[in-house]
């Protein structure tokens, strides 16, 4: 069995399951150790370079008006690899490579290979696609394991929050800056497992361009910025969009200090286990009187108040 990952949550379970061994070839964004040991198959004409948030919202959006893809396979790459199956996705074309233009570059292929596309829309689709995924790969039985562990782990959350009575928090989690967007998908049932509720996502959807004027007036108790693609750092750099516009100060989770940067892996790469880490880290950061933040995640988050704004 030979397989290439066209996607990095779906890299990120094949390791987090221990069948990497029948990895091949992968992209230019997926987990360091896959990037150090497999050959990169899927490219983006952006990597490398640096653009802030409205120019990277522009680029994409004219693209997309144009019918055509950001990302590019290598063509002598993949027919060297031969792979029996190729994991992509249909959630977002903006985000990564999609199976239309997988299917392009396979159709130049001799012998052609299955197409596994991975279309999650809620968290229980993303613990399904582990299924997939092992079951593609001939190692159904190494998911269930996977998902076992898991479950367990979202298990003791809500077994503490049960036992603290602890209300759940108004939140609210964007995973754009500019223009600001909503969490979508899967992200609102991590922010419900975590204790919290955020009534301006769109659970099971896409997320959605959200007026300022709606955040001002929902005022949540707590603000999660994750963009995108975004570490804490290059989050940082965009940052002043947010804190220079009107009424900023005067939303609860400013006043109270309730403002924290996680990186995007933790919600917009959906791997079963990173998003599980994502939970941890909400729950910990939605109720510090419950939950510490585990200490090896304690480098994906920042508070507001710690960070100098340029």
């Amino acid at each position: 069995m030979t397989a290439c990952s066209f996607l990095p949550a779906a890299t990120r379970m094949i390791y987090d399951m221990n069948l990497q061994h029948l990895l091949h070839g992968v992209t230019f964004e997926c987990p360091h150790e896959a990037l150090n040991e497999k050959p990169k198959v899927v490219r983006c004409v952006l990597e490398g370079k640096h653009y802030s948030s409205q120019e990277i919202d522009r680029i994409f959006s004219a693209s997309k008006a144009q019918g055509k893809s950001l990302y590019y396979v290598d063509d002598d790459l993949l027919q060297s690899i031969q792979p029996d199956v190729i994991f992509t996705q249909d959630v977002c074309e903006v985000c990564q490579i999609d199976t239309a233009c997988t299917s392009a570059a396979v159709a130049k292929l001799p012998r052609q290979p299955n197409l596994v596309a991975l279309t999650p829309a809620s968290l229980q689709d993303v613990f399904t696609t582990a299924v997939t995924i092992a079951t593609a790969l001939g190692h159904e039985e190494h998911a269930y394991l996977y998902l076992a562990s898991l479950q367990q782990r979202i298990d003791f959350i809500i077994d503490e929050l049960r036992r603290a009575k602890a209300l759940p928090r108004r939140v609210m989690l964007m995973e754009w800056i500019e223009p600001i967007y909503n969490c979508g998908h899967w992200i609102p049932h991590q922010v419900a497992y975590a204790g919290g509720i955020d009534m301006l996502s769109n659970p099971n959807g896409d997320s959605i361009v959200t007026p300022w004027s709606k955040v001002v007036k929902y005022d949540p108790e707590v603000l999660i910025i994750a963009p995108c693609g975004f570490d804490v750092k290059r989050s940082q750099e965009e940052l002043h969009l947010l804190t220079a516009k009107p009424e900023w100060n005067t939303l609860q989770a400013v006043k109270n200090n309730r403002v924290f940067i996680v990186d995007f892996d933790l919600f917009t790469q959906p791997s079963a286990s990173t998003l599980v880490d994502g939970i941890e880290v909400l729950a910990a950061l939605f109720h510090p009187q419950v939950f510490t933040l585990p200490l090896r995640l304690e480098n994906k988050v920042a508070s507001l108040q710690n960070i100098h704004i340029h």
